[in-house]
């Protein structure tokens, strides 16, 4: 059930991540009001939320659930007006994301949570000019929102404890799976495990290992099967059978600390990326893109569902 302090969501930007958190907050019966300075913008977000609707549905609806909800006002304090929790969603510079906290701020009550969609920047400099930095927070999304159920919340230096534990209920209240960074630290928690492993991905094509394709291959049919089950943590767990992952700890650890060791460093030079470029066309093999794509939510919708089914704790 949703927190009774939360039925409005004000929207701030509505590019690619901004339309797809206002599709799912409004699958999840609340009320939305979006706002974008730039031509065209109202179009382009009821026509990104209409055609992410059919997923919303079959993944399941919220009692009250409807586009209808969606409200556009092209300027940001109209939009704010009784806005009960903001999603902003700009671009991902250090000086508008100030700019537009600072006039967020000023424009709504102290109790109204201001979060942030940025995946890099530290909330502690996009709350530094706030009168009300405690309420200010990151709430990092995985693309596209509407679909994914991960958010990273992470407070900045002068985020209240309350504003994380508001943030982190509400988020869970419409079924995203957030977790609290309790750092701020570049790139934050899942992009900085996906940078270890593209990096090691990126030095196997250098060195001539591996192609593009194998190297997909590789984790869709192999470890990336299991990840989207449990975590690395749980799935070396299950690898020491009875003993668990202290088993395994205990007589493999000298062999992946020797991995760890030898892993790649590579520098995206032109030539690494002709060759990595080159590697995704041959793979896609004159396949369409929008086709993958929309085989590839029909799985994730999938997994969703059976996840939450079949996995204790779901």
């Amino acid at each position: 059930m949703l927190p009774p302090t939360i039925q409005r969501v004000a929207v701030v930007a509505t590019g690619v991540i901004g339309a797809s958190w206002a599709a799912h907050f409004l699958a999840q019966g609340l009320d939305v009001v979006a706002t974008d300075p730039s031509d065209g913008a109202e179009q382009r977000l009821r026509d990104s939320v209409a055609q992410h609707w059919p997923t919303l549905e079959r993944l399941g609806l919220a009692p009250g659930a409807s586009t209808q909800r969606l409200r556009f006002h092209r300027d940001l304090e109209d939009a704010l007006q009784g806005a009960d929790f903001v999603q902003e969603n700009g671009p991902e510079r250090l000086d508008v994301k100030a700019d537009l906290f600072r006039r967020m701020d000023a424009l709504l009550p102290p109790e109204v949570i201001l979060a942030s969609s940025s995946s890099g920047l530290s909330t502690t400099a996009i709350q530094a000019g706030c009168q009300h930095p405690e309420r200010v927070v990151l709430g990092h999304p995985f693309n596209p929102p509407h679909l994914i159920p991960l958010v990273e919340v992470i407070g900045g230096e002068r985020t209240s404890p309350r504003t994380i534990e508001r943030t982190m209920a509400f988020y869970t209240a419409i079924g995203k799976r957030p977790i609290h960074g309790r750092k701020e630290i570049k790139g934050h928690i899942a992009n900085r495990l996906q940078a270890a492993l593209w990096r090691e991905a990126f030095h196997l094509v250098e060195q001539g290992v591996a192609t593009v394709e194998d190297i997909d291959t590789a984790i869709a049919y192999g470890p990336g099967l299991r990840w989207g089950v449990c975590g690395p943590f749980l799935n070396l767990h299950f690898s020491g059978g009875a003993g668990g992952i202290r088993h395994v700890l205990d007589h493999l650890g000298g062999p992946i600390e020797d991995w760890w060791k030898d892993l790649g460093s590579p520098t995206l030079t032109p030539a690494l990326k002709a060759r990595i470029v080159q590697g995704v066309d041959d793979e896609l093999a004159g396949r369409r893109l929008a086709d993958l794509e929309a085989a590839r939510d029909e799985l994730l919708i999938a997994a969703i569902k059976g996840k939450a089914q079949a996995w204790p704790g779901e």
